[in-house]
C-alpha cells in the first residue's frame, strides 16, 4: 500500500513539475507541494536508488541552466528543471532519513548482539 502510495506521489510531482514550468498557478505554493510529496514519495525508495536520486539532484541545476539558452521555451525547461529538483530533492530527503534510522538501529541490535554472541561463545569454549 505504502509503495502505491509513494508511486502516486512521485507522478504527482513529476507532472506538477511539467506543469508548473509552463502554467502559473496562481495562489498554489508549488514549491511546498513539490517538497511535500517528494517525501511522501521517498518513503518507499530502495536504498540502492538513493545515489541515483542524489545525482539526479545535483545535476538537474546544470541541465536547466543548459536547456534555458534555447530560444522561446527556455525559461519553461529551467523552471521544470528546478520543479523536478525540488521533488527529488524532498524525496531524497526522507529516503535518507530513513536509511540513517536503519543504521542506528543496526548498530544499537548490534552492540547487544554481539554483547551475547560473545558471551554464548565463550560459555561453549569453557
Amino acid at each position: 500500500m505504502l509503495t502505491k502510495i509513494s508511486g502516486l506521489a512521485r507522478a504527482l510531482y513529476i507532472l506538477l513539475a511539467i506543469v508548473a514550468g509552463f502554467v502559473a498557478l496562481g495562489t498554489l505554493n508549488v514549491a511546498l507541494v513539490l517538497v511535500v510529496l517528494g517525501l511522501v514519495a521517498g518513503l518507499s525508495m530502495p536504498e540502492g536508488r538513493i545515489i541515483t536520486a542524489a545525482v539526479v539532484a545535483i545535476a538537474l541545476p546544470i541541465i536547466g541552466t543548459a536547456l534555458g539558452l534555447i530560444p522561446a521555451i527556455g525559461a519553461q525547461l529551467t523552471a521544470v528543471t528546478g520543479n523536478l529538483q525540488m521533488g527529488v530533492a524532498g524525496a531524497l530527503a526522507s529516503a535518507l532519513a530513513i536509511f540513517l534510522y536503519h543504521l542506528v538501529m543496526e548498530g544499537v541490535t548490534g552492540l547487544t548482539g554481539s554483547a551475547s554472541t560473545s558471551t554464548s561463545a565463550s560459555a561453549k569454549a569453557g
